[in-house]
């Protein structure tokens, strides 16, 4: 497992040891002991989550401010466009984020601690997202940040209007959304 430092420093890309052949690959997505030795984290994941999407779908930017959560996210069929967002205010990088490719193809992994809004939009036909959370699923605390919020300018590669939740078309932009401290 490599370790793939981003722009803001609590982001980290992971890339899994891929073991493949004219048969297939074998890769071991998820080892406790290896995750905290490279990344030195020590974490405890309590809840996984599963979710198909179909092309031009943006799910976010999602985070819960109270039980924040921890993910560790990745694609398991398809492609998606990966975005976290610092909106912790005493952060160095407050209002930054990271953007990249998760795909079942670079099989590449997103982690990203409390304290970050995430979303995501599908860019093949359909994708297939997995994501681990540190903390359970609390709807009364979740919330959505505007995913096409100017102070945040995520150029988010889609021409059009993407296909967003009542939630989603509901999300506040950055000054007026509830924050970490």
């Amino acid at each position: 497992m490599k370790v793939i430092p981003t722009s803001i420093s609590d982001l980290l890309i992971i890339e899994p040891k891929v073991f493949g052949d004219d048969r297939g690959f074998f890769y071991e997505s998820f080892n406790q002991k290896t995750f905290k030795h490279v990344t030195g984290l020590d974490v405890q994941f309590v809840q996984d989550n599963h979710s198909r999407s179909v092309k031009n779908v943006l799910r976010g930017l999602h985070y819960q401010i109270q039980q924040p959560q921890g993910k560790l996210v990745r694609v398991v069929q398809g492609a998606v466009f990966d975005v976290a967002v610092d909106i912790r205010r005493s952060s160095p990088t407050f209002g930054q984020h990271v953007a990249l490719e998760l795909s079942a193809d670079n099989k590449r992994m997103l982690w990203i601690p409390a304290g970050f809004a995430h979303g995501f939009l599908v860019t093949s036909d359909t994708a297939e997202f997995l994501y681990k959370t540190t903390d359970y699923y609390a709807p009364e605390y979740e919330r959505s940040l505007a995913w096409n919020d100017p102070d945040i300018a995520i150029r988010w590669p889609i021409n059009g209007e993407p296909a967003l939740s009542a939630k989603d078309r509901g999300g506040r932009r950055l000054a007026q959304a509830d924050l970490f401290t």
